[in-house]
């Protein structure tokens, strides 16, 4: 075999000292192969990772997955808080895209954004709101969640650029300039509240710091005083229902208004006819005796407020109101008056000139009741919006706004003790609020029908009177507000109560057209053992 090869070199003599070699013939340069395609080249590669596989895995144990690696307890809550978040994101995603408007306007829009007619023949408000209900309903079961979102965003930014379209000149609080005599006046009240509150709190102090003085004693004897309320004398005050009533200053006469517009004057406590008061055109809604003079004020649906005499002239009358007359009440100095209207404003008038002081604004409702702080320097307002406003007479700001009640406050009294205010309302409760702490202190299921009036007991305020159209009166004490007395006897609603300088007499007037005196038989039992 070696024979048949073929020689490629031949063989010749070695070359001498002066001899020059011959030359060599270079070997044949084998072609440059060309690169691999890029298929074959990833075909490749993917067999040797195959094959490196197949070798691990039977030469070697298998690969740890990553549910075996340990984890650590901080890592899973991480992880869950996590997952939770997320789940929560995404209901409130769901949520907020769910949402079914309540607005109809608002409802037709998105029936038109969701390409849906915005109305069918014969169907309401309620219906068409169903009806968009079960199209996003569907919608989102066939998962079309975002374009409820993107709806939902649409009638958002339609709703912020709407204000923006119609956004004119700034409005900024405007402040209406007073008066030469509401200055005036501002003044007087702020001397004469100052005098009255130094002498309240001095007061106080002397009670609190004298080793004598039982004050929870004292009111737990008044308060059963209260409990001995009963009926003293009935009469007939008109041939229309009543509307009003109120004792003068020192207890010796009562007023009593009418829906016939007519007051009458009676003297107590036999309650016999003194005065017939005649002016008004219309029903007369309230009455109010001055706490200092031998004057009243009466109130009507007339728009007119009008100063009496206690023997029947006319001294002046108050004209301004745009709507009918509520209550009025006189301001403690006696050199003022309030009236609150339905025009939604109640006005602070002098009764020695007639002037108009103050028009005050700022009730969204007509304005039903009013009454002044026992030192003069606060007013409180109550209405159909139900709310209660404290106003300061010396500043005129508004500085507290108590809501609570679900209906329309229709009564509001001031306690003694200068820090609380009682209110009733049209949802059957009488509030107690707290001026110190600006809100409610006490809540009291008083009635089954509207509360029409309340009053603190004069004197110290330790119980308090309420009058409903459940055709009773009610008696609670004011240390828990408790009940005390319950004062039953009009045949229909009473309509208004007062309470005597000392506490001793209540007076009751209703639709029945009765005036009803409540008398303590407690007094009259302690007057008995005296004589004794």
């Amino acid at each position: 075999m070696e024979e048949d090869e073929p020689q490629t070199l031949s063989s010749s003599p070695a070359p001498g000292p002066g001899s020059v070699p011959p030359a060599v013939a270079a070997p044949p340069i084998a072609p440059i192969p060309p690169p691999p395609a890029p298929a074959l080249l990833l075909r490749a590669r993917a067999v040797a990772a195959r094959a490196d596989s197949d070798s691990d895995r039977e030469g070697s144990a298998p690969r740890p997955s990553a549910d075996d690696y340990e984890v650590s307890e901080e890592s899973r809550l991480a992880r869950e808080r996590q997952e939770k978040a997320v789940q929560e994101l995404l209901m409130k995603r769901r949520a907020y895209a769910m949402a079914v408007p309540t607005n109809d306007s608002a409802v037709r829009a998105r029936l038109r954004r969701l390409g849906e007619p915005i109305t069918l023949f014969g169907e309401r408000e309620m219906e068409r709101r169903d009806r968009l209900r079960s199209i996003m309903v569907r919608l989102d079961a066939e998962g079309q969640l975002e374009r409820l979102l993107k709806a939902h965003e649409d009638e958002q930014a339609a709703a912020s650029a709407a204000p923006a379209e119609e956004e004119g000149p700034q409005q900024y609080p405007f402040y209406t300039e007073g008066s030469q005599e509401l200055l005036q006046a501002r003044i007087d009240i702020a001397r004469y509240s100052l005098a009255r509150a130094k002498s309240r709190i001095e007061r106080a102090r002397r009670r609190r710091d004298d080793p004598d003085e039982d004050e929870d004693a004292e009111a737990e004897f008044v308060v059963n005083q209260a409990g001995g309320f009963a009926l003293e004398c009935s009469e007939i005050g008109d041939d229309r229902p009543l509307s009003g009533c109120s004792f003068s200053h020192d207890g010796t006469m009562l007023a009593t208004s009418s829906w016939s517009g007519v007051t009458k004057i009676w003297s107590m406590p036999k309650v016999e006819k003194v005065a017939t008061l005649k002016g008004h055109m219309e029903r007369a809604t309230d009455v109010a005796f001055s706490p200092v003079d031998n004057c009243l004020a009466t109130a009507s649906a007339d728009r007119t407020a009008k100063l009496w005499n206690i023997d029947g002239s006319l001294i002046r009358s108050f004209d301004g109101h745009l709507d009918r007359l509520a209550r009025i009440a006189f301001h403690p100095s006696g050199k003022y008056l309030g009236t609150a209207s339905f025009d939604k404003t109640w006005r602070m008038w002098d009764i020695n000139t007639g002037t108009e002081l103050l028009l005050q604004e700022g009730h969204s409702r007509s304005v039903y009741g009013i009454c002044f702080h026992p030192d003069g320097s606060l007013a409180a307002s109550c209405g159909l919006d139900a709310l209660a406003r404290v106003w300061d007479l010396r500043t005129g700001r508004s500085i507290l706004a108590f809501e609570g009640h679900v209906k329309p406050v229709l009564g509001l009294s001031f306690s003694p003790n200068g820090y609380r205010l009682a209110t009733g309302s049209e949802d059957n409760t009488c509030r107690i609020w707290d001026l110190r702490k600006r809100k409610c202190a006490y809540t009291m299921p008083a009635h089954s029908h509207l509360i029409s009036q309340v009053k603190f007991e004069p004197q110290e305020g330790y119980f308090l009177a309420t009058a409903s159209y459940d055709t009773k009166a009610m008696v609670w004490s004011a240390q828990d507000f408790k009940p005390v007395k319950t004062l039953a006897g009009h045949e229909a609603k009473v309509t208004s109560l007062d309470i005597t300088g000392d506490g001793q007499q209540i007076a009751t007037v209703s639709h029945d057209r009765t005036i009803k005196i409540w008398t303590s038989r407690f007094n009259e039992k302690d007057k008995a053992m005296d004589i004794d």
